[in-house]
Formats: structure tokens, sequence, C-alpha cells
């Protein structure tokens, strides 16, 4: 079906502020993923991504989020310069369990042992430059190691003052609250998106009970819900990460473009892009399950933090929500290959 995109709103105003849970830091209403600054998301324009950096400090945007995995440590390299220049008015968050296998490059280790959380937590510190990470994430739950006993020696790094605060990805609402008996969780980060929404069975609710944020990340459906491409093995470089996730490539990505119509509806509607509507739908679930919700989108263009943050004063209306909301229900593919490191893959 053919269709004009309508020029995003960009109004130039400052986000408000949200709390990260009961026991978090104050951040902007929307973060930043900068995975895809350096890494995952095939070429990259090192100046521009900077540019994207300052950009959205002056928006309001001022958490900010890596992980040692991104490049080996190269995302976190690439952040130092500018977390050096604006230490104070940033929260700065990173993450640990996942790396590589030394024999096989293509597959991923997860590791939660304790040794390997404080020499991740100091290699870290090292490459962006830090005496202190804001907060601090387990990225992937390695079930052979009790989450008591990770969580456990995360706490130490805060009685250390390495940390200031703790988060977890991808737990199930049972290693949530497993965790929250041994150290205050500030944030639980999950993919959640519309054409994501399995955290929502059991994850979200048991956040919301405990004072717990989400941070979503990929509310853009790793850019696929902005209808920047179509299928990812036709559309994007051989190094793009996206053509490795089933609902992005084949019959799966057919199908899923068809399910941006209503999306295209809304938009229409509030004179928004397809991406602004995504992330207003995200932004608007804090009302809904009553938590705080500040999603991550990724980008490296200052044109797109601009149109992402304004995404953040978009008021959907009962009409746009009942549109949207069976998009989920008929999406084609997992969002991984193997969703075993996923919290919908344990639960």
């Amino acid at each position: 079906m053919a269709h004009t995109e309508r020029t995003p709103r960009a109004d130039q105003v400052r986000l408000s502020t949200v709390e990260l849970g009961n026991n978090g830091p104050v951040v902007g209403a929307q973060g930043l993923g900068c995975m895809g600054m350096s890494w995952a998301y095939g070429p990259t324009d090192a100046e521009e991504a900077r540019a994207t950096l300052e950009r959205s400090l002056e928006l309001g945007v001022t958490l900010y989020d890596t992980a040692d995995v991104y490049g080996a440590g190269e995302n976190e390299k690439f952040l130092a310069p500018f977390v050096k220049a604006h230490r104070d008015e940033i929260v700065l968050a990173t993450k640990f369990a996942l790396g590589s296998d030394p024999d096989d490059p293509s597959k991923r280790t997860i590791r939660n042992d304790p040794a390997y959380i404080r020499t991740s937590i100091d290699a870290s510190l090292r490459r962006l430059d830090v005496d202190s990470v804001d907060l601090y994430y387990m990225h992937r739950r390695d079930p052979s190691v009790p989450i008591e006993e990770a969580v456990g020696a995360m706490a130490e790094l805060v009685a250390a003052g390495k940390v200031k605060h703790l988060g977890l990805s991808e737990v199930t609402a049972d290693e949530l609250r497993a965790a929250q008996s041994v150290h205050p969780i500030a944030a639980v980060q999950s993919e959640w998106s519309l054409f994501s929404r399995d955290i929502e069975r059991s994850v979200v609710p048991a956040a919301a009970e405990l004072g717990v944020a989400l941070v979503p990340y990929s509310p853009l459906g790793r850019g696929f819900l902005t209808g920047a491409f179509v299928s990812a093995d036709k559309e994007l470089s051989e190094d793009d990460f996206r053509r490795q996730q089933p609902r992005f490539t084949g019959d799966n990505a057919a199908a899923n473009a068809a399910l941006l119509e209503p999306v295209r509806q809304v938009a229409d509607h509030h004179g928004a892009s397809l991406g602004q509507i995504a992330l207003a739908w995200v932004q608007r679930q804090s009302e809904t399950f009553g938590l705080s919700v500040v999603p991550i989108p990724g980008t490296r263009k200052r044109n797109r933090v601009e149109e992402n943050t304004a995404a953040t004063r978009i008021a959907l209306t009962e009409e746009d929500l009942a549109l949207l909301e069976p998009i989920a229900s008929r999406v084609s593919g997992e969002r991984y290959a193997d969703m075993s490191f996923t919290s919908a893959g344990r639960e």
C-alpha cells in the first residue's frame, strides 16, 4: 500500500525528568542507547555520533547506556570523552555478563560469578575513565549461579564506591524478587515495544510491585518499527546484527511489515513519524502499569534524537491504543534466534 511519511514532530523542548524506581537516580524521561554508535548496526560516522551525544544532552537526555560487550569494550572507550566532559550532568549505565567464546567468537558466553563481576567493573571503569558507574546492570543471567550470590557481589561494588545503583537485564519476575531481597534494584532493562510484549505477563507487574523502573531497550524494534527497513537480509550490511534476528528476515519480515499499517494511521492522526508513535506507546505503559518507564532508543544521528525526544510529548488516545493493541500478538518470528538468553525463555 503506497503511503507518504509525514515530517516528524521535532518541537525543541527539554525532557521532563523521572526517578528510576524507588531507589534510583533522577533521569530524563528518555535515555539513549549508545551501542550502535560503534557496534552491531553496520558502518557509523563517529563525528556525527559524538555530535548526537552532545545534542541529546541539550534536549534533556541524561541516561546513557553502554555495555562491556559492545565492540569488546570499544563502545565504552568511545563514550569516555563525552562522559569526562559532562560527568556531573549524566547518569552512566554499563553492563557485565556477556562475552565471546575465545575458541569461537561467534558464540556468546554468559558469566555471573562474583570473581568475574569484580574483574568486569574494574575493566569498565578503566575504559570509561571514571571512578564509579551510576547504574551497573547484569546484562544476562547465568542460571548456574544463584542470583542472590551474583547480586551480593554487585552489592559489594556499591559498598566499595565503584557503583551507585544496581540493575538487571532480561530477568524473570522470580529472579527480580530474589535479587531485590539482597539489595535494592533500581531498574530492569528488557526489550519492550509494540512488537515485543512478553515482559508484561509477569516481569512488569513484579517491577511495579517492588518499585523498580523499567528501561525498555529496542523500543523501536531495532528500527523496524520506524519503517527504516523491511528486510534485513536484503537491505542491511553484512555485519549488521539484525540479519541474525528471525523477525527481520524472509517471510517473517514481509508479514511483520504489514503490521505497521495501524502505526501509520495513528502517526497520520498526530502528524508524527512511525517511530514517534512507537516511542509514545512505550512511554504510555508507565500509566498503564504504574511504574517508571524510561526507554533507551538507540541512534547515532542528531535529527533522530530530536525526533525521538519529541515523542515524549505525544499523548495517545484510547482509540489510538485500541488500534495498536493487537500488533504484538500477530508478530512472526522470535526476537532472538536463541530465546534462552531472555526472561521469556526461562519463564
